[in-house]
């Protein structure tokens, strides 16, 4: 048998020749596999593309069947091919060869290369129409295969991230309509694919955000550019989730020819910020409440009166809860009613309109008090449910007020009063809220009990005072006397500077001025001992020398060491101005007159009270038209000015004081005060005594 592969022809010449040239050419060269078997499967002719599929040459293949030759899978494959076309006459495209070449490790039993074809088989016939055999043509499509495959795995790795990372993926045409069903897009809103293609996306859109959504897209669509954005979503269960959502234009060279979209579930992301928002102004405020109490606790460290107490309590429990109105009541000494203390300048409407009203009214105050608990009612039904309708309608007919926080102000486990914040709109108090409202009622409580001490002893304060300091001045027909006294010690009408003036047995006038170190019950009570003993001691013997020694004895057998105590004592002829002067400790008397510059008197201070000292006294004469002033030195020394800086500064208002101003010592010792203390906090108790000697009138003549 011959082992010519080509198909056999006539020798022929011309076009004849070339025809069967170019045949026999493409048999043996093309890429495409070729062969011819007869109707008993037997190879006829066959290319060597075909033969060397599986690493043969077209001699071996001639005149003998695949299965004779070929691999048994790839001879059956073959073999069940002819015989299809040639029981049924009729071409087989397309049909797979898988061919597996040899060349694997034949240690492991490693097949080699797996190579796919794609053979059409067709039957050839006589010119009788006899079927003679079967053409087989064949490509080799591995490499498309493979392709295929690369991309087909693409696909599926794009899929299981998609659905891994809860992505929907959904398409449009290029203006921005629907063109594809989006099965994942339909399981999660429940559409039906007729409402998916009416309505897209965008019709289970949230409806405050589908407007915004819808212009953004339409822009987008428009000007061929990225869509990102977020919206909720309408589920199948009629709940919202978050998504969010980017597409983009897909574009095959400048032509946008569809829009491919992803949308991602961030529900749980968008919920967990929620959480972390609501946690962090939980925490914030939590942060201010205690602020506020360290605040309130600050401000009431220096609140000593309860006007004082209760506006730092409303002013911080209004800031922290945002409340419209605050009060405070207390109990009276009887424990049967309240009585409302509103700060100084307050105008909020006292409890049901009144400031005095018994503990067994219907009030969120009484009932705070008589249960010892916090009275809560968030709106005007709760607390007609409360405290009754008939006796409450009235009260809410008058009033803006629509929820109450009523709270007792407990000392030693027992009510005192009462703390109350109201609002004009429905409001529930959380339990945080509570907790903060509770220890500023503590606070308050506790502050309310040390300022109704503090004004306890402030009245007695200001009775001792009064029992200490003269009335009313002395005033003579040759000699007109004023006096100031200004506690350091706020809201406290007390302290250690006193000053007095009182006729002596021989008509000369005692004045004196001191000071006892401290401030408060204590020194009043000191200075009380002092200025009581000056003036038994000056009955016995005026000599202002005689006077201040008899004190020394007096201090160093009765006062203590710390009681540092000082006193200016001046004995003065109210006829004629001349006068003795003694000093212990004090500062120096100021000096005015019309024609003299204002000075400071150069006689000997001495030492405090209790010192060992030999008293010393001088003279001294204040003559018509001129004054002496004593002082504390309150007046001339504090943190910020030492006592030499202040005495200069004192002489210096008083050069600058006007003939008018130094004629009328009620006028002068408020000049000398306003002058000293301007700029400067006072940190310590001021007493002033102006003596003037008027000057002498000239009778007229007839």
């Amino acid at each position: 048998m011959s082992t010519e592969t080509s198909v056999p022809h006539p020798r022929v010449s011309g076009l004849e020749a070339s025809d069967s040239a170019l045949f026999a050419t493409l048999i043996k060269e093309a890429p495409i596999a070729f062969a011819f078997f007869d109707t008993e499967l037997k190879c006829r002719r066959v290319n060597e593309t075909l033969a060397g599929v599986h690493g043969a040459v077209a001699g071996d293949l001639i005149g003998r069947r695949p299965s004779e030759v070929l691999p048994a899978d790839l001879a059956a494959s073959m073999e069940a091919a002819l015989r299809k076309v040639l029981d049924e006459d009729e071409s087989l495209l397309d049909a797979d060869l898988i061919v597996q070449l040899p060349g694997g490790d034949e240690e492991k039993e490693l097949p080699g290369e797996t190579r796919h074809w794609s053979s059409s088989w067709f039957p050839s016939h006589s010119a009788d129409g006899n079927i003679l055999g079967v053409a087989l043509i064949a490509v080799d499509v591995t490499d498309r295969r493979r392709a295929e495959d690369v991309i087909r795995r693409k696909e599926e790795r794009y899929r299981s991230l998609v659905e891994a990372s809860s992505q929907v993926v959904w398409v449009t045409d290029p203006g921005g309509r629907v063109s594809e069903d989006a099965p994942e897009w339909r399981a999660i809103t429940g559409q039906t694919f007729d409402d998916y293609a009416a309505g897209g996306w965008s019709a289970v859109i949230h409806p405050e955000d589908r407007g915004r959504i819808e212009a953004a897209w339409r822009e987008c669509v428009e000007a061929e550019r990225t869509f990102e954005t977020d919206y909720r979503v309408r589920t199948k269960t009629g709940a919202y989730r978050h998504y969010d959502v980017r597409a983009v234009p897909i574009r095959r060279g400048e032509v946008v020819v569809e829009w491919v979209g992803a949308n991602t579930d961030v529900t749980g992301q968008r919920e967990a910020e929620e959480m972390r928002g609501r946690l962090t102004e939980q925490l914030s405020a939590a942060a201010l409440r205690t602020a506020r109490l360290q605040q309130a606790t600050s401000m009431l460290a220096e609140a000593l009166t309860v006007s004082q107490v209760v506006q730092v309590i409303t002013e911080v429990g209004r800031s922290a809860i945002g409340a419209d109105r605050s009060a405070v009541a207390l109990l009276d000494d009887d424990k049967l009613r309240l009585e409302i203390i509103t700060p100084s300048g307050a105008s909020d409407p006292a409890e049901f309109g009144r400031e005095l009203f018994p503990v067994s009214a219907p009030s969120v105050m009484s009932v705070a008090v008589r249960e010892s608990r916090p009275f809560l009612a968030e709106s005007p039904d709760e607390l007609r449910l409360q405290l009754g309708r008939a006796e409450i309608d009235p009260f809410l007919q008058h009033t803006e007020e629509r929820a109450w926080v009523g709270l007792p102000l407990l000392a030693a486990g027992a009510p005192i009063g009462a703390l109350r914040f109201a609002f004009t709109r429905p409001r529930a108090i959380t339990e945080e809220e509570r907790v903060f409202l509770e220890a500023l009622a503590g606070q308050c409580a506790l502050a309310v009990e040390r300022a109704l001490l503090f004004e306890r002893e402030h009245k007695t304060a200001e009775a001792l005072q009064r029992s200490l300091l003269p009335d009313v001045l002395l005033q003579l027909p040759t000699m007109q006397l004023a006096a100031r006294y200004h506690p350091a010690t706020r809201h406290v009408q007390v302290g250690g500077d006193w000053y007095d003036a009182f006729r002596l047995p021989d008509d000369r006038l005692a004045v004196a001025v001191g000071d006892v170190m401290g401030k408060g019950v204590r020194a009043a009570a000191g200075m009380g001992r002092v200025r009581n003993a000056l003036r038994a001691l000056a009955l016995n013997d005026p000599r202002p020398a005689a006077v201040l020694s008899g004190l020394d004895r007096l201090f160093s057998a009765t006062e203590d060491v710390e009681q540092f105590t000082t006193v200016a004592y001046a004995v003065i002829d109210p006829e004629t101005g001349a006068g003795v002067l003694s000093n212990a400790g004090h500062p120096p008397p100021l000096l005015l007159g019309p024609d003299t510059p204002a000075r400071l008197s150069t006689a000997e201070p001495g030492t405090p009270l209790g010192w060992p000292s030999h008293r010393q006294q001088a003279s001294f004469s204040i003559t018509p038209g001129n004054t002496v002033v004593f002082y504390s030195d309150g007046l001339v020394e504090n943190r910020r000015r030492g006592v030499d800086a202040g005495l200069d500064e004192l002489v210096g208002a008083a050069a600058d004081a006007t003939p008018e101003v130094v004629g009328d010592p009620e006028i002068l010792v408020d000049f000398l005060i306003d002058r000293m203390l301007a700029g400067y906090e006072q940190d310590d108790d001021v007493t002033v005594l102006a003596l003037h000697v008027p000057p002498k009138t000239i009778p007229k003549t007839m």
